[in-house]
């Protein structure tokens, strides 16, 4: 037995294969306890923010890619304590095949390991979208997205740098020298997208408009539907969908609708300039009267401001709450056919053009 242990295959002993398969299969047989304990590790790092993310919720997350990380990581280090076989030893395209082993073993422990840390920024995105969630605005969520989409893009760039540097055994300087480089002339060449993407994060830090906002920038009114990282979509009140640049949003003057305090109606009334003086006051109050009487509105003003040739005129300004548009467009609808049954009533006319038309009969025999 002790001679059957000792026997030489590939350069390593019986009993090193021995060694090598119960690492591997106690690792496996362990795998889900080591990864629940280290998952509860990481639990107890997140669970003062995350509240609300439960224990099960977060070890199902991260269970899986820790398995595959821990079981990888084991069998490497395993297989590292034996001798490469002899027999092994030849070049592919001029390359030892013992190298080419040891570069993909050291890729994949790197892409597990990146694996990881891609799952726990999920983790960290997900107890961030609870509590964007708190805050009632579409915008956190977006900001969410974004920025787990952001952080993903730079750790999968450092993994490929980990991969070129350790598996590839090559200086990574020139190579982030030569992407200095070619970045600084991407930059200049879409100098007009850099822009645009400096100015979503100026949006997103700065908020002078969420998504879900009325806004007017330009001649466009609408709702602002998405922040993109290049432009914002906005839906118009002829509910056709428009994009706009982010260095317009910001660069233009913005007006967020959203956030005024009233809406402003303004009614020019001329009256005929026979209007007596009675008559006059008797229409201002009573349209003060019909303005008072409407609930939606908070405060009015009703003045004669002019007085011309042919027409007195009445300015009539109120001001409603931040009302929907249907229910603003409803109590101006119902102060403006108050105010022409008043006049009816009083048999007031409006100011107009007066044209008169004067009919001569010409001579029926024309004189030589």
């Amino acid at each position: 037995m002790q001679s059957f242990l000792q026997k030489i295959i590939l350069n390593n002993t019986v009993l090193d294969y021995l060694i090598l398969l119960g690492v591997v299969l106690l690792i496996l047989l362990l795998k889900h306890i080591i990864s629940t304990y280290i998952a509860n590790l990481f639990f107890g790092l997140f669970h003062k923010a995350s509240w609300n993310l439960g224990r099960e919720t977060f070890i199902n997350l991260v269970r899986g890619p820790l398995h595959v990380f821990l079981i990888l990581l084991v069998v490497f280090l395993a297989l590292d304590k034996l001798y490469f076989p002899t027999a092994f030893d030849f070049k592919i395209h001029r390359i030892p095949f013992k190298q080419i082993v040891d570069s993909a073993a050291n890729a994949i422990v790197i892409i597990a390991f990146i694996w990881l840390l891609l799952r726990l920024l999920d983790v960290v995105a997900l107890i961030l979208a609870q509590k964007a969630q708190l805050t009632h605005r579409i915008s956190d969520n977006q900001i969410v997205v974004f920025f787990k989409d952001f952080f993903k893009v730079i750790i999968i760039f450092i993994g490929v740098l980990l991969v070129i540097r350790f598996a590839f055994y090559k200086n990574i300087f020139p190579l982030l020298t030569g992407f200095g480089i070619a970045g600084a002339a991407l930059a200049l060449s879409a100098r007009e997208s850099l822009e645009n993407l400096i100015a979503s994060f100026i949006i997103f830090f700065d908020k002078p408009f969420y998504a879900g906002d009325v806004v007017k920038v330009q001649n466009i009114t609408g709702t602002v539907e998405r922040i993109g990282l290049r432009s914002t979509r906005i839906r118009t009140d002829q509910k056709t969908y428009v994009t706009v640049p982010n260095k317009q949003m910001v660069d233009t003057i913005v007006d967020n609708l959203t956030l005024r305090t009233q809406r402003r109606a303004f009614i020019n009334l001329e009256l005929s300039a026979l209007t007596s003086h009675d008559a006059l006051k008797e229409v201002i109050n009573s349209i003060k009267n019909i303005l008072s009487g409407n609930k939606d509105i908070e405060n009015f003003s009703v003045v004669l401001t002019d007085i011309s040739q042919n027409s007195f005129v009445v300015q009539v300004e109120y001001f409603t709450g931040a009302v929907e548009m249907d229910k603003f467009n409803r109590a101006r609808q119902s102060t403006n056919l108050a105010i022409i049954e008043l006049i009816e009533n009083m048999k007031i006319k409006l100011a107009g053009k007066e044209t008169e038309v004067i009919v001569t009969s010409g001579d029926k025999h024309a004189h030589p």
